[in-house]
């Protein structure tokens, strides 16, 4: 299973989370910003990659949609409502994002 997780700036959540699942059998990971000034820009070819998209806010679902519409199609796109407020693989992130997406897993396997 491949998964995306985006965030703004590609700098703090997204990274962790692409951190944390890649240690994970069975899933392929990636991460983008949906800003301009993103680490890593999201791309149309990354969504078409991936097989499950995680937003950590609603903000990020509304310029994914706004921006890559016709990538969109047929992906299905879950917000984790993860605020910008953490550091980059900081303990509390990492045990949210597990306690949020680990779940989710089950339901695409």
């Amino acid at each position: 299973m491949k998964l995306l997780f985006i965030c703004g700036k590609n700098r703090l959540r997204s990274p962790t989370a692409e951190a944390v699942f890649s240690e994970y059998a069975g899933l392929e990971v990636d991460s983008a910003g949906v800003d301009r000034e993103a680490e890593t820009p999201l791309s149309p070819e990354a969504i078409q990659w991936a097989d499950l998209i995680l937003v950590m806010e609603k903000s990020h679902r509304s310029k994914l949609s706004r921006n890559f519409q016709p990538w969109l199609k047929q992906k299905r796109v879950i917000c984790l409502d993860i605020p910008d407020e953490y550091a980059y693989l900081e303990p509390a992130l990492v045990e949210l994002l597990k306690r949020k997406v680990l779940p989710l897993l089950g339901t695409f396997h």
